[in-house]
């Protein structure tokens, strides 16, 4: 069985973007993003809400990204490679191959997901994240946590939800960028 396993940036204080909805302050250097491509390389299916899937959709085009590197290369395939699912009720289509649109977050149909998955799941979004963990689906959490403190934001933990976790593992990079993984109890 597939795991479902959520990994934002997020600053110390527990944001993934400010109050402007600006999250520059938490792009990752060279060396955190070839470590999240390892992280990434065996999820074989990326669950989104529009939001996130909209920023992320720029990874099927990675000749528009400036600073093109061999790590920031690496990601794009590894994103072309993987499913996508996008939650929305707003959206007509989506723009990226090995995708589908589904217009509600189905618990049910997420748990057969990961009953018939080879690979493991990963969800993106904190507002998608946050009805994953109230329906008890998310299996690990990793968190990187930027050198950054932005006072008020969009959360990356959904409020009155709780979860007790076991550490399994932790890495700091240069920069001050650091990497906690959790399993769900």
């Amino acid at each position: 069985m597939a795991e479902l396993i959520y990994m934002p940036i997020q600053s110390l204080d527990g944001y993934i973007a400010d109050e402007q909805g600006d999250f520059a302050w938490a792009a990752p250097g060279e060396e955190v993003h070839a470590f999240v491509n390892d992280l990434t390389r065996p999820i074989g299916t990326h669950l989104f809400g529009r939001r996130m899937y909209e920023v992320m959709s720029v990874w099927e085009r990675p000749g528009e990204l400036p600073g093109m590197t061999e790590a920031v290369r690496d990601f794009a395939e590894i994103w072309k490679a993987a499913d996508k699912v996008v939650y929305s009720r707003t959206l007509d289509t989506v723009s990226t191959e090995r995708t589908r649109l589904e217009r509600e977050f189905d618990p049910e149909a997420v748990r057969a997901l990961k009953e018939s998955s080879e690979r493991d799941l990963a969800i993106g979004g904190p507002d998608l994240a946050a009805s994953a963990f109230r329906a008890g689906l998310v299996d690990e959490l990793q968190i990187f946590i930027a050198p950054a403190i932005v006072g008020g934001g969009t959360r990356s933990l959904p409020p009155g939800v709780r979860r007790d976790l076991e550490l399994v593992g932790e890495r700091r990079f240069d920069g001050g960028m650091a990497h906690l993984r959790y399993r769900v109890r």
